[in-house]
């Protein structure tokens, strides 16, 4: 599949130049007719009923659990669905059995959805062991090593900063986690749909992923990859309906596996939309996505950085994807404001949920950063026009 037709199947394209991939990506044709084909020819509810149509519609929820687990090398059992990444977080650090004194070792760089379920477990007794990244945004392996004591629970970290775009040392943790016999979880809520992602060799106990970002899926989906043997070591927060295979009126039994943590009627739609999501990426090529991607991203910094009277953020040789900066003198969201109104560039602005990121970067001082980032439907030429049109700009607030 080419670029010109993957744009074909994005409509909005057509009338602006879409920079936000890291927010969410627009959702190509094919994900939006698998989700209408269910709403019009099968729409049931899964797992509730015997006739042919209640069928159907838990056959075709089950086969996309199947292909995300195969996208991700894992069994199809290991998939708990969620809405989103946020969710997926949330549910290993309410459902894990922390002890006071315990401890979690985590990034300064972390989204805040991967940072503040483990600063609320100080509630609970549970300290947090915060490792420092260097000036380009990028932790040092080593450094995580080092925070590893008798204390430690579980090491988590960020494949890709959604905050810098820099790329985290995910396989080397994994093996300090493995051998320290810790428990592992990995963001991969800018990496996965972006390139491989295989949860086996990041040697991952949890992986959580979105949706709506790199896998070009509907947005109110997501999933956690739970390794196997740690599925029964997580209590669900969400019971009710599915979630159980006995009750009495003094207690109840879980059910086995994911179902324990899918209570009530999922975004079956969603879902369903989501398997035809990974089936897109399948189709282009994750090993095409990742080199497309990897050159516009270097044009793009290139391009921003020879702008007059900005300030760019991260090591050019490991970012991906992202490329988050400043113009002097200029608040963010009138930046993100102008290239909208001028050439109807649409990037992010503010602290992308990642305050102590931004603070690690220098960047809070300026309100925030003006954050572009990209995927396989976007082009050279866009990349061209978002650099002449801040050079346009950065006059301007330089006068």
């Amino acid at each position: 599949m080419e670029n010109a037709d993957i744009r074909k199947d994005i409509p909005m394209l057509d009338e602006i130049i879409y920079m936000d991939a890291a927010s969410t990506t627009p959702t190509p044709k094919p994900v939006v007719d698998a989700m209408c084909n269910y709403y019009y020819n099968y729409n049931a509810n899964i797992g509730r009923g015997a006739y042919r149509t209640a069928v159907k519609a838990s056959s075709e929820f089950e086969k996309a659990r199947s292909k995300i687990a195969k996208f991700i090398n894992s069994k199809p059992e290991e998939i708990i669905f969620t809405k989103n990444t946020t969710e997926a977080i949330n549910l290993v650090a309410h459902g894990l059995d922390f002890k006071r004194g315990d401890s979690v070792i985590v990034p300064n760089i972390e989204h805040h959805s991967n940072f503040l379920p483990w600063l609320n477990l100080k509630k609970r007794g549970v300290n947090l062991k915060i490792v420092q990244a260097d000036k380009y945004g990028v932790v040092d392996a080593a450094d995580i090593e080092k925070a590893v004591d008798k204390t430690t629970k579980l090491i988590t970290i960020t494949h890709v900063s959604n905050a810098i775009g820099s790329v985290q040392p995910v396989y080397e943790v994994g093996d300090i986690a493995e051998e320290n016999d810790l428990l592992y979880m990995v963001d991969a809520a800018q990496s996965a749909g972006h390139m491989e992602l295989d949860v086996k060799k990041i040697k991952a106990d949890f992986t959580a992923f979105p949706g709506h970002k790199g896998i070009m899926g509907p947005v109110g989906t997501g999933f956690l990859y739970c390794k196997a043997d740690k599925m029964n070591g997580l209590q669900p927060e969400n019971l009710g309906g599915g979630t159980v295979f006995d009750v009495t009126e003094d207690d109840f039994k879980l059910a086995e596996g994911h179902a324990r943590f899918e209570g009530g009627t999922q975004n079956i739609a969603g879902v369903i939309g989501l398997g035809t999501a990974v089936d897109y990426i399948k189709n282009i090529g994750l090993d095409r996505i990742e080199k497309h991607s990897q050159k516009l991203t270097k044009l793009m910094f290139e391009g921003i950085n020879d702008v007059d009277n900005t300030t760019v953020y991260g090591n050019p040789e490991n970012i991906y994807g992202i490329v988050a900066f400043n113009i002097n003198g200029a608040n963010p969201h009138d930046v993100a404001k102008i290239l909208d109104e001028l050439k109807r560039i649409c990037v992010r602005s503010g602290h992308h949920c990642a305050i102590p990121a931004i603070r690690h970067t220098g960047a809070y001082d300026f309100g925030g950063s003006v954050r572009a980032s990209i995927h396989c439907y976007n082009t050279k030429d866009e990349v061209q026009i978002l650099s002449e049109t801040l050079a346009e700009i950065s006059q301007f607030f330089g006068a």
